[in-house]
């Protein structure tokens, strides 16, 4: 029998041009570094958007980030993240860090990707709205939530008791609210919610439906927008970066008032042809994502970046390309972004049995007792409905804890209510920078320190396979 031969295939090939042009993209979780934090380190080819994604990958694990180095040039990127617990530990869960560490999913699978390495290979944040929903650590996957909604966002001027009033409209349209987040800011209102029938828990399809509840949503409102469509509810950083550009599109930005909280400047390097924009303020969970949402959906492009957090206080210098529209303009919208997010008041957190109408008794009784909702984050798990509220006096005056305590006592649905007063720290000075360093040495020292970290940072950069 005549024998065949076939040539000799090194397996080694199929690497090679990994290994001439390096991983797309290359993940490292590092606990021996620093006593405190994680430090997490992302090496990618670089692509638009790309860090938007990684610090919304980061926002989706509740992780806060510490210290941020970033810095993209000749079309590679590398971040470099401190980042803690919500207890403020480090990252030792396995399951977390192989959460981060994950390879890409296979390029024929439909499954979008979760991860930091995954980010490289397909985009998620520019997936439409109504993309399949991801599990991250921490969370359930609960088939009922992952039924398929319609989705509904709406933004308009706020006043008070409005949200109470939308609530109520989707009752009565027999609407069961799956999840839903509201914000409010500087007299605007957006909302994004996800919502099924009541009666068959699907997805509503019926155009004249359809219309009827935008109609009813658009009196109410006095909309700005308000737009319907089918999908399956969405990580928590999706709906936050179409709250972001709900309010934007608002221009709740108009007219702000001179806050002490928060303060951005722009600069501008003509001899580099680069602008830098400095962000004092109170730091807080999400910081840094809101203010890199901003920018992307502003398309600006942040080729350099350092975060720090010192005690209450966070402070942010991003280098971006030269900005088409006015330095004011990007300022408001920057501090805006900041501002929409906190909430000066009393917060509320409710877990009881999920129900249809909930949602709205619950805020027609916050209404009768002389509150309003200004900021809400609503979901279903399960059977459990989860819900936080912050809310402020209906006149403007100080909330009376004692008239809440007396709510939970009376009303039994709320006896579990957790109150929590919230009152952020006020700095003491002004966030004037009293730096007496010139636009141009702000540059260079901003320059010096990105590159000696990142220098630093690579030459110790573990690649995970």
């Amino acid at each position: 029998m005549k024998k065949i031969c076939w040539p000799y295939y090194d397996p080694e090939f199929e690497k090679l041009e990994e290994r001439i042009n390096g991983p797309s993209c290359r993940v490292s979780v590092d606990n021996e570094s620093c006593n405190k934090c994680t430090v997490v380190k992302v090496d990618s080819v670089n692509k638009q958007g790309l860090l938007l994604e990684v610090v919304a990958v980061l926002t989706d694990m509740d992780l806060s980030i510490s210290k941020g180095y970033i810095s993209s040039d000749a079309g590679w990127f590398m971040d470099v993240f401190h980042v803690r617990d919500q207890m403020g530990n480090k990252i030792t869960n396995q399951k977390h860090i192989s959460y981060l560490q994950e390879s890409p999913p296979n390029k024929y699978s439909n499954q979008p990707p979760k991860t930091l390495q995954a980010l490289s290979t397909r985009r998620e944040l520019d997936r439409p709205i109504n993309a399949a929903a991801k599990t991250r650590p921490g969370k359930t996957d609960d088939s009922s939530s992952a039924e398929r909604t319609t989705t509904i966002e709406m933004s308009g001027a706020d006043r008070p008791g409005l949200f109470s009033e939308i609530s109520a409209v989707l009752a009565d349209l027999r609407c069961n609210v799956v999840e839903a987040h509201a914000w409010s800011h500087n007299a605007c209102l957006a909302c994004v919610a996800y919502v099924s029938d009541q009666s068959t828990s699907a997805r509503i399809d019926d155009p004249s439906r359809l219309a009827s509840i935008k109609d009813h949503l658009s009196t109410v409102l006095r909309a700005v927008e308000t737009g319907l469509s089918g999908c399956a509810p969405v990580s928590m950083t999706h709906a936050e970066r179409r709250l972001h550009q709900l309010m934007l599109a608002n221009r709740d930005f108009d007219g702000c008032e001179e806050r002490t909280t928060t303060a951005v400047s722009i600069e501008r390097c003509e001899e580099r042809g680069y602008s830098v924009v400095f962000v004092d303020c109170l730091d807080r969970a999400r910081l840094m994502f809101d203010t890199v949402c901003t920018l992307t959906d502003m398309e600006y492009v942040v080729f350099h970046a350092s975060v720090t957090s010192d005690g209450n206080f966070a402070h942010q210098a991003s280098v971006f390309g030269e900005h088409r529209g006015e330095k004011q303009l990007i300022e408001k919208c920057l501090e805006a972004a900041i501002e929409r997010r906190v909430c000066e008041g009393v917060r509320l957190e409710l877990c009881t049995n999920n129900q249809a109408g909930l949602l709205s008794y619950v805020t027609r009784v916050f209404r009768e007792y002389g509150l309003t909702v200004v900021r809400a984050d609503v979901e279903t798990r399960g059977k459990e409905a989860v819900t936080v509220f912050y809310v402020r006096d209906i006149s403007g005056r100080e909330v009376d804890m004692g008239m809440v305590e007396a709510m939970r006592r009376e009303v039994d649905l709320l006896a579990q209510l957790r109150v929590k007063n919230e009152q952020p720290p006020q700095r003491a000075n002004s966030f004037e920078r009293s730096s007496s360093l010139s636009p141009s040495s702000h540059f260079s020292s901003i320059g010096e320190m990105l590159r000696s970290q990142i220098e630093r940072f690579s030459h110790n950069f573990i690649s995970i396979n």
